[in-house]
């Protein structure tokens, strides 16, 4: 064999040699490569997967931080409204022109004649004229909205006949039907 021969052999050798190694590292690139993507796919998808887990999360949470936010917004606005209407039945029961104003004080003197007589009336005193026909004897003004209250000589007893105290148990006694009155329920 002559050595071109031989040559042209061996260079036809090392290049099927070498085709076949490019071959198998095309191949071997091709399975890295689709292993690659393979590992990409599944990490992309467990992503998404919580991405959209978290996101409807988040949105729960964000329905029910705002619901509870409407509520909160809910409530203080009745709470406004109540302390408006407490307000306004205060102001009205202060007046001097409350309509029955008279006939109450009267009747509540009546109520207080019956406990007893040895005792001091202390009138608020935007009625202390209209109390001083009573038969109680009068002591020094104390505050309020109206009304009065007895108190014995030594201090240790008092009987509160003020409209303050008997406008609260009102309010308290009716507070429902004021809720329905001003909400609806």
């Amino acid at each position: 064999m002559s050595i071109d021969a031989l040559s042209k052999e061996i260079s036809t050798q090392a290049e099927a040699e070498a085709k076949a190694i490019i071959d198998a590292a095309k191949a071997e690139a091709k399975r890295i490569q689709d292993d690659a993507n393979s590992q990409a796919s599944m990490a992309a998808a467990d992503v998404e997967a919580r991405a959209s887990k978290d996101s409807e999360q988040i949105s729960i949470e964000v329905v029910a931080a705002a619901r509870q936010a409407n509520q909160k917004r809910a409530l203080v606005a009745r709470r406004e409204e109540l302390d408006l209407t407490w307000d306004s039945v205060r102001e009205t029961v202060a007046s001097p022109n409350l309509e029955g104003r008279e006939e109450l004080l009267q009747s509540l003197i009546k109520e207080a004649s019956s406990s007893n007589q040895d005792m001091l009336l202390r009138p608020v005193n935007i009625d202390r004229k209209s109390l001083s026909s009573s038969d109680f004897p009068m002591g020094d003004d104390i505050d309020g909205l109206g009304g009065f209250v007895l108190e014995s000589k030594d201090g240790s007893v008092v009987l509160d006949y003020r409209f303050d105290s008997l406008l609260e148990q009102a309010w308290k006694a009716n507070l429902g039907s004021v809720n329905k009155a001003l909400f609806g329920e």
